[in-house]
């Protein structure tokens, strides 16, 4: 626990300063994250990175996360994001037949689905601090933040009822409420700190949801990774694991958070 919260507590003073600043340092940041997260998926599968399959989806999760705001940057050779990723299916296709079907169609299909696994996520981060404002995303990070800790102080001293033992063992239905419940507490705290442009009903019902949702997300990255037979997506971060295991809750919250706003 010690060393969970040192990590903690070294990530966030690095992290939080570089979202609030903005700009390019946060872009920066976000294909950073981004391009490890995809390097975990991956490698849980076997998957190299350093391969010319893992180098086609390292591109490709780079245009997928080009937010609307740099756009052109693409328009400007003729040519969509969308036409870019039909390019690149065709390629990973195409690798299939050099490869003699040592990379598959499961590899390709992996592949592409990693990249929108993490790219959605990530693209919405973006979109959010350029297009809605910091406030909301410091919202989202501290709903998350507290649904994590809720769930966790709350499940050792009260949980009995698993959740999804198939999945996570150790997640009970008494954390994931009592999750819900500090992340609502939480949310509405922030309203006395943050304009977040919602009246204090809808933003109880909307702060829920996001909390559900990210537990859902922390359980799809834990479905993965039992799949997968591997503990944690990576050892980046001493006590937390890889940047997946850190972000899991996110890439499922900024795009939902998106499409609530």
């Amino acid at each position: 626990m010690k060393q969970r919260i040192i990590t903690a507590v070294v990530a966030a003073a690095i992290f939080l300063p570089i979202i609030l600043f903005g700009e390019t340092p946060f872009m920066i940041l976000m294909y950073l994250i981004a391009s490890i997260s995809l390097y975990e998926a991956l490698k849980m599968k076997g998957q190299w990175i350093f391969t010319i399959p893992g180098l086609l989806s390292l591109a490709l999760l780079w245009v997928f996360l080009i937010p609307t705001e740099s756009i052109g940057i693409i328009s400007d050779f003729g040519y969509s994001k969308i036409e870019l990723v039909f390019l690149a299916v065709l390629l990973f296709l195409t690798y299939t037949v050099a490869t003699k079907n040592r990379f598959n169609f499961d590899d390709v299909a992996y592949s592409l689905l990693s990249i929108l696994y993490v790219g959605i996520g990530f693209y919405y981060f973006m979109e959010i601090r350029l297009e809605e404002g910091v406030q909301f995303v410091f919202y989202a990070l501290f709903i998350i933040w507290a649904t994590d800790s809720g769930a966790y102080f709350i499940g050792r001293a009260m949980g009995k009822k698993k959740l999804w033992p198939e999945i996570s063992p150790n997640k009970t239905i008494e954390g994931f409420v009592g999750g819900i419940v500090c992340a609502v507490i939480v949310g509405v705290i922030m309203t006395f700190f943050a304009d977040l442009d919602m009246s204090i009903p809808k933003l109880v019902i909307v702060t829920a949801v996001l909390s559900v949702f990210g537990q859902v997300g922390d359980l799809v990255e834990s479905a993965l990774k039992r799949h997968f037979n591997v503990k944690d997506s990576g050892h980046l971060l001493p006590g937390h694991g890889g940047m997946l295991d850190r972000f899991d809750s996110l890439l499922f919250v900024f795009p939902l958070l998106h499409f609530l706003l």
